[in-house]
């Protein structure tokens, strides 16, 4: 990059003071390529070798005025964990929040410089993007790791927002998935999962599901599901009730936005669960 300076003899180079672009990925692009997710170098003994720590299983529900994501905390490299703490769900502006799944290192990029994006969009336009344009907006990002996602180090998000200017504010909540070519896909059925884990937990969410179920109800139907992804996949981390580990869980409506649900309601909420499981072997077992 070029450090000539900037207006009033700034030290920062001219580029930094245009406004050509409202875009901080693209800004990136043009000034520092090498920073974007997407720009890594690979070993050349390739990918498989590398054995990076992965991501598993994310959980979307809408309810009744607005819609929640939660994950584990598990993350595996091969057979091992590498970390049974590991955040995978982040607010991302006022009224999204992103789960991300795959290889840790460059889904942890992806996500923090997407939050960026939104916020710099923000500051340079004057208003927030539209969902529809937030959306849009990851997938293009998604679409730019293709290269190493095709080396074997993909990562892939889940977008959950609430859409203030829905018809309905009871409907307003969306889920929207991804491919690794950033294909972009809303999930109508009001509920979805992505990770290794995700089979599982869509099967619980099949039938525990209910579209007119209040946050509170919402939140245990999530918690249900991870907890039914751990129980069958071994990538998926279940509640640790030794270490006081529980799932991350963010709910966005209308009145509160995007908000983290504090550490102590989701241990409530997974202590119940978990509870509730042994009773169910109780009485199985009599």
């Amino acid at each position: 990059m070029e450090h000539t300076s900037g207006p009033t003899g700034s030290a920062l180079p001219a580029a930094f003071f245009s406004s050509t672009t409202s875009s901080f990925a693209e800004f990136l692009r043009m000034q520092a390529p090498d920073l974007l997710p997407g720009r890594r170098q690979l070993p050349n003994s390739g990918a498989g070798e590398l054995d990076a720590p992965h991501g598993t299983t994310i959980v979307a529900v809408s309810f009744s005025g607005g819609v929640l994501i939660a994950g584990d905390r598990r993350a595996t490299s091969g057979n091992l964990i590498a970390s049974r703490d590991m955040e995978k769900v982040y607010v991302t502006d006022g009224y999204s929040a992103v789960g991300i799944a795959g290889s840790a290192g460059i889904a942890l990029e992806l996500v923090r410089l997407y939050a960026v994006e939104l916020a710099h969009y923000e500051k340079i336009e004057g208003v927030p993007l539209s969902l529809d344009g937030k959306t849009n907006k990851l997938a293009t990002m998604v679409k730019g790791n293709l290269d190493v996602a095709m080396a074997g180090l993909a990562a892939l998000p889940l977008f959950v927002g609430y859409d203030i200017e829905a018809d309905d504010p009871k409907r307003a909540g969306r889920i929207v998935s991804y491919d690794v070519t950033g294909g972009r896909y809303e999930e109508r059925a009001g509920y979805h999962a992505i990770g290794s884990g995700s089979l599982f937990a869509k099967s619980a969410l099949k039938k525990l599901y209910d579209p007119e179920a209040d946050e509170e109800t919402a939140v245990r139907t999530a918690v249900e599901s991870l907890y039914d992804a751990a129980d069958d996949d071994s990538a998926t981390g279940g509640p640790d009730l030794v270490r006081r580990i529980f799932p991350t869980l963010v709910t966005i409506t209308a009145e509160r936005g995007a908000v983290r649900l504090p550490d102590e309601q989701a241990a409530a909420v997974a202590e119940a669960v978990v509870a509730g499981r042994a009773e169910q072997a109780t009485h199985g077992r009599t």
